[in-house]
C-alpha cells in the first residue's frame, strides 16, 4: 500500500491578523510556559523529598518505625496536593489592620480563618495596573519572588485573584522597614551600618544569582523581622535580564526644563534641601524631610534619590545598579541623609547625573577612611563601580574586614523590634492610615468579597492576568 502524500502545511502570516492575534499569541506561549515550567518544578521537588526520605530511613536506628515515618510522610504529600486543589480567596482571611498603602493597591495585616497564622496580604488593583501600563512590574514581582527561597528575600506564600485585584500572601515582618530606623534614630554608627550593610549585601546577591536586578534598592523596600534582621523587598520593578534602557520616565524629566525660580515643580518637602544646608544642627528638618519622602514612596511616581544614573541613559545598564543604590543608603545611614537629596525631583536627577561634582561629605560629620572609600567606591561609574564582578569584591572590601557573613543571621541585631503579640505594628505608620473593617471597596466582585455580590468575571480583567496564581510547598507540610 502507497503511502499518502499530504499538501506543505501554510506558512503562517501573523502580520495579516492584527495585533490582537499576537499578543494572543504571546500570552498563550507564556502561560503554557509558566504552567507547564511549574509542574516539572513540583514533579522534581517531590522527587527530591521523595529520595530524601528513603536515604533517611536506611538509618538502621529507625528499622523499628520505617513503616510509620513513611505512612505519615505520604500523608502529608496527600495533604499538599488538597493544598495546591484548594482555591485561595479573601473569605479564607480576617484582616487585622491596614499595615501600609500605595498608589496601585493596599498591604494589610490578615489572620487565616483556617489555622490562625498571621500573612501580609498585598492586593493590587488590576484596572490600575492596566491603565497604567504596569503589567510587566506585576508580572517581575511575581515571578522574582516565587523563585527565590532565600532567607534574605521576603517569602511568597501564594498568590490569587478575583474579578478586580491581585492578591499575593506573604510572610508578616513586624519590625517595619529601615526607613522606620532612620527616622527613629537619625543616623547610626558605623558598626550598626555595617551590620546592615553586610546583610543587604546578602540580599541583593541573592537575588542577582537567580539573574534578577532588583532596580529599586532603598530604605523602604528592606524590611526588618521578628529578630531585626533584614530582608529584601518589593520587586516591582525588577527584570530578570539584561537590556537596553528604552526612553523612561526618568529621561523625559530630565529633558524638562528646569522650574522657574520661586516655583519648584514636584516639590515633596516642606523644607529647602541642598548640600550646604544639610548639617549635624538641624536633624528635626532631615527628619520631616524623610516623612515628606515617605508620602512620595507612596506615590505613582517613586523616589528617585537611590537609583543609579544608568537608568536616565540609553547605554543599557546591568546587576552593578543595585550596588550604586546601596552606596546611597550606607551615606545615608551614617551622615544622615542620601546623598542627592534636594528640593525638586529635577535637582536631584542633575545631582545625580553630576555625581562626580555633587557627591558631597559634611565637614560636621567624622567618618573613617575605609567608609568613605566603599562609599566612593560603589557610588562611581559601572565600569569602576564596587560589584560589578559580584557581591565577592564587596565583601572583600577593608570596611567589612572580620565580618562572617555566612554567619550574620546567628549574630543578635543591633534593634530587635519590642513585639507585644504576633499582630503588634507598632513599627508601622498605621497611624496615619486610614482603617476599615474587612477589605473595604475595591477589592472586586471575587467569591471572597464581603458584602458584595459575586459578579461575572470580565475577560478584560482576567485575560492579562493568566498564569499568574503561585502557591508554594511550605516545610509544615512535611516536618
Amino acid at each position: 500500500m502507497s503511502e499518502v502524500e499530504f499538501a506543505p502545511p501554510p506558512t503562517p502570516d501573523l502580520e495579516s491578523y492584527g495585533p490582537n492575534v499576537a499578543y494572543n499569541r504571546e500570552r498563550c506561549y507564556q502561560l503554557a510556559q509558566g504552567f507547564f515550567k511549574d509542574a516539572v518544578r513540583r514533579a522534581r521537588e517531590r522527587h527530591e523529598r521523595q529520595k530524601e526520605l528513603k536515604l533517611r530511613l536506611e538509618n538502621p536506628e529507625l528499622l523499628s518505625r520505617r513503616e510509620q515515618i513513611w505512612s505519615h510522610s505520604g500523608k502529608l504529600e496527600a495533604k499538599y496536593l488538597r493544598f495546591l486543589r484548594t482555591k485561595e480567596e479573601l473569605s479564607n482571611y480576617t484582616v487585622v489592620k491596614t499595615i501600609g498603602k500605595g498608589y496601585f493597591g493596599e498591604v494589610k495585616l490578615v489572620r487565616k480563618r483556617q489555622d490562625g497564622r498571621v500573612y501580609a496580604l498585598k492586593r493590587l488593583f488590576k484596572s490600575e495596573m492596566i491603565s497604567k501600563e504596569q503589567l510587566p512590574r506585576v508580572r517581575a514581582e511575581r515571578d522574582a519572588l516565587a523563585e527565590s527561597d532565600s532567607e534574605w528575600v521576603v517569602k511568597l506564600f501564594t498568590t490569587f485573584q478575583d474579578n478586580a485585584s491581585l492578591y499575593m500572601l506573604m510572610e508578616f515582618l513586624p519590625g517595619g522597614d529601615l526607613m522606620s530606623m532612620l527616622i527613629k534614630y537619625q543616623i547610626f554608627s558605623e558598626d550598626i551600618t555595617r551590620f546592615y550593610t553586610a546583610e543587604i549585601i546578602m540580599a541583593i546577591e541573592a537575588i542577582h544569582n537567580l539573574g534578577y536586578i532588583h532596580r529599586d534598592i532603598k530604605p523602604d523596600n528592606i524590611l526588618l523581622d521578628r529578630g531585626g534582621h533584614i530582608k529584601l523587598a518589593d520587586f516591582g520593578l525588577s527584570t530578570g535580564f539584561r537590556r537596553d534602557h528604552e526612553k523612561s520616565y526618568y529621561q523625559t524629566l530630565l529633558q524638562r526644563p528646569a522650574p522657574p525660580s520661586g516655583r519648584p515643580q514636584n516639590n515633596r518637602h516642606s523644607v529647602n534641601i541642598d548640600e550646604i544646608s544639610l548639617t549635624v544642627s538641624n536633624r528635626a528638618q532631615i527628619n520631616e524631610w524623610r516623612r515628606s519622602r515617605r508620602l512620595v514612596a507612596y506615590s505613582s511616581v517613586g523616589t528617585p534619590d537611590y537609583i543609579a544614573p544608568e537608568l536616565f541613559s540609553t547605554n543599557g545598564y546591568s546587576f552593578e545598579i543595585d550596588w550604586w543604590s546601596l552606596g546611597t543608603i550606607i551615606y545615608e545611614c551614617l551622615v544622615g541623609w542620601p546623598p542627592f537629596a534636594a528640593e525638586t525631583f529635577h535637582d536631584t536627577y542633575r545631582k545625580i547625573i553630576n555625581w562626580p561634582h555633587t557627591l558631597l561629605f559634611p565637614d560636621d560629620i567624622q567618618l573613617s577612611y575605609n567608609a568613605v572609600h566603599l562609599i566612593r567606591s560603589m557610588i562611581n561609574a559601572p565600569d569602576a563601580r564596587l560589584g560589578r564582578n559580584g557581591a565577592a569584591e564587596i565583601k572583600n572590601h577593608p570596611f567589612f574586614a572580620g565580618v562572617d557573613f555566612t554567619g550574620l543571621r546567628r549574630i543578635r541585631a543591633p534593634f530587635e523590634p519590642p513585639l507585644t503579640s504576633d499582630v503588634d505594628t507598632s513599627a508601622f505608620p498605621v497611624d496615619d492610615l486610614p482603617q476599615e473593617e474587612g477589605f473595604g471597596d475595591g477589592g472586586g466582585s471575587g467569591p471572597g468579597r464581603e458584602g458584595v455580590a459575586v459578579g461575572a468575571e470580565d475577560p478584560e480583567m482576567s485575560l492579562p492576568f493568566l498564569g499568574y496564581t503561585f502557591k508554594r510547598f511550605e516545610k509544615s507540610y512535611t516536618a
